[in-house]
């Protein structure tokens, strides 16, 4: 038996959100930008860099924190809505913090400010009076984060760097690799980052991706492939595709049983839903955002599902 989840909000209720960080986070963003155009030799920049860009920073966390607070508070299953119990004032001192500690460690800290982040949200989530809790480790994300990004990142930088020294010319061929190594980089981080995210545990339950390295990463490279090479036009489809495959590799697993998560994906009609609500975005200059997003989040959610009664092997 499916049970399907519904998604309640309105862009009419995210739309006074959605306009104050246009608003908050495009002037300070504009001042910048004019104020970079400008800057003379010999100019202290960074008294003028650091200020807006902290700035910028907060806005985004301010926009984070009610988007996801409303989002989850409009998420309900089986007709009973999700629970957010998380302070604003909790939550920005966890980022303050995370920022600071970031700075003073040389960006060794992100990955357990990612890690508190997103802890924070699930942590003081609760359906039917009853606590989701996130079991991944920062120490885990640092591991992923080094392997997957960093290490081949500053590798790809040095073997990049010799070659230009000796063949100048090649540039263009330079740069071509450089764009395919980054594109075959970012496959397995997002796989490990996003397999990273899915480990929460409800009640007796713990929820988390069963998943194969290699045939995931495939999926991931196919996807973004023909992303890539339809110049963006398939990418709707990308996201739906990858969205159903590993949704249906998510399992809610207990003691006594099972449960499994699914997609009711209908590929044409989904893909030109969501490329139509892209388009108002748009044209409308992003103001529509708040619409789209929750058509689109009520259009996947209403689709997705959890099979309760069937027990899987």
């Amino acid at each position: 038996m499916k049970n399907y989840f519904k998604f309640n909000l309105t862009g009419r209720k995210l739309l006074p959100i959605w306009m104050f960080f246009l608003i908050a986070f495009f002037v300070p963003y504009l001042t910048l930008i004019i104020k970079m155009q400008n800057v003379q030799p010999g100019t202290n920049f960074s008294l003028l860099f650091f200020p807006i860009f902290i700035l910028l920073m907060i806005i985004v966390s301010v926009l984070t924190f009610y988007l996801v607070k409303l989002t989850i508070e409009n998420i309900s299953f089986k007709d009973k809505t999700i629970v957010f119990n998380g302070s604003f004032g909790n939550y920005i001192g966890t980022v303050l913090l995370g920022m600071f500690l970031s700075f003073i460690t040389l960006g060794v800290y992100m990955a357990w400010i990612i890690r508190n982040i997103h802890r924070f949200f699930i942590d003081h989530s609760s359906h039917d009076s009853n606590a989701f809790k996130f079991q991944g480790k920062g120490g885990d994300l640092f591991v992923i984060l080094l392997l997957t990004l960093i290490v081949p990142i500053i590798l790809f930088t040095i073997v990049m760097f010799a070659f230009i020294s000796n063949n100048s010319e090649q540039i263009y061929v330079m740069a071509a690799i450089q764009q395919l190594v980054i594109w075959l980089i970012m496959v397995p981080y997002m796989y490990y980052v996003y397999k990273w995210m899915v480990n929460v545990d409800y009640k007796d339950y713990n929820i988390s991706w069963k998943t194969n390295f290699w045939s995931s990463c495939g999926k991931i490279a196919i996807e973004m492939f023909l992303s890539i090479i339809t110049l963006g036009i398939y990418w709707p489809m990308a996201v739906l595709r990858l969205y159903k495959y590993f949704t249906e590799r998510t399992i809610a697993d207990s003691n006594e049983r099972k449960l499994k998560f699914g997609f009711d994906m209908d590929p044409l009609n989904d893909f030109l839903f969501i490329w139509g609500q892209a388009l108002l975005v748009i044209i409308t200059l992003g103001i529509y955002y708040s619409w789209a997003f929750c058509k689109i989040g009520s259009r996947i959610l209403g689709k997705t599902y959890l099979t309760e009664n069937n027990a899987i092997e």
